[in-house]
């Protein structure tokens, strides 16, 4: 089946002659990378928007994948943090966050002479909250993942087809995500988050997130390493470090890690008005 797929995209790719794709480092954008310049050779340019949001380690794994690859690649800065609507944390977040993304894009493309822009956006991604994806079709992206049908499992084993080292890379969705709707991102707080996650990723604990709320910092880790982190961990250690970082409290969430939790909120206010 995702064989099936990757012809698909190769096929589309065939079609578009040449394209800009949003690329972040991430599975997803690496993967659609690699295929565009498979097919387009140099008429494919990836291009990696870089703000307080990303972490440095990402935009380095960017830069390396693109070389392996050997396609084209090009960093821009965006300015997302100058928007309150982003900063404020609304909902929405990412929908103000994609805007900035696109609007810096599409003129690029434009004033280079490619007639489209490219995300990483798979077919999964269309089944959860992803406002996002509304400001990226706004402004004429296309996402060939989705258009094909191809899941995140799927992006996962054409990646491994395709001997690319990273096909099991963990999701890393930008630091903004990190929060809880409602509390003000700034980048002192970004900033925060990311120096948390690499250093425990440095532990060796590399699917994880560190949440913030406030002044509480909350490890998230997958359900069956918990108990090896309890036991392996100098949990001292971890909670002087979080504090020169900044934080007060840090926590262990006892549910672990799983993808869109913030978003579990949004659900229990869809309840609580059917309730009323």
């Amino acid at each position: 089946m995702y064989i099936e797929k990757l012809e698909q995209l190769k096929a589309l790719f065939q079609d578009m002659e040449q394209a800009i794709i949003a690329y972040s480092g991430g599975v997803d954008s690496t993967l659609v990378a690699k295929i565009a310049y498979d097919v387009l050779g140099d008429k494919a340019l990836a291009v990696t928007a870089v703000s307080p949001s990303l972490l440095p380690e990402e935009l380095e794994d960017a830069k390396i994948q693109a070389a392996t690859i050997g396609i084209r690649h090009q960093v821009v800065e965006t300015h997302e943090m100058e928007n309150p609507n982003y900063t404020s944390n609304p909902v929405n977040r990412c929908y103000f966050c994609k805007s900035e993304l696109h609007d810096t894009l599409k003129p690029l493309a434009k004033k280079l002479g490619y007639p489209y822009v490219i995300d990483g956006v798979n077919a999964d991604d269309l089944h959860d909250y992803r406002p996002g994806i509304q400001a990226a079709k706004e402004r004429g992206a296309r996402s060939p993942l989705a258009e094909v049908g191809v899941s995140k499992a799927q992006v996962r084993q054409i990646s491994q087809y395709l001997s690319l080292p990273w096909w099991d890379k963990p999701a890393q969705p930008c630091l903004s995500s990190r929060f809880p709707y409602g509390e003000e991102i700034t980048v002192i707080k970004l900033q925060r988050v990311g120096r948390a996650e690499i250093y425990l990723r440095k532990l060796g604990w590399k699917n994880l997130r560190v949440r913030s709320q406030g002044d509480t910092a909350r490890i998230e880790l997958p359900p069956e390493q918990i108990q090896n982190f309890i036991l392996k961990t100098d949990l001292t250690s971890v909670v002087s470090t979080f504090q020169e970082f900044g934080f007060i409290y840090v926590t262990l969430d006892l549910e672990g890690y799983r993808s869109g939790k913030l978003n579990q909120v949004l659900n229990q206010q869809a309840l609580e008005t059917v309730k009323n």
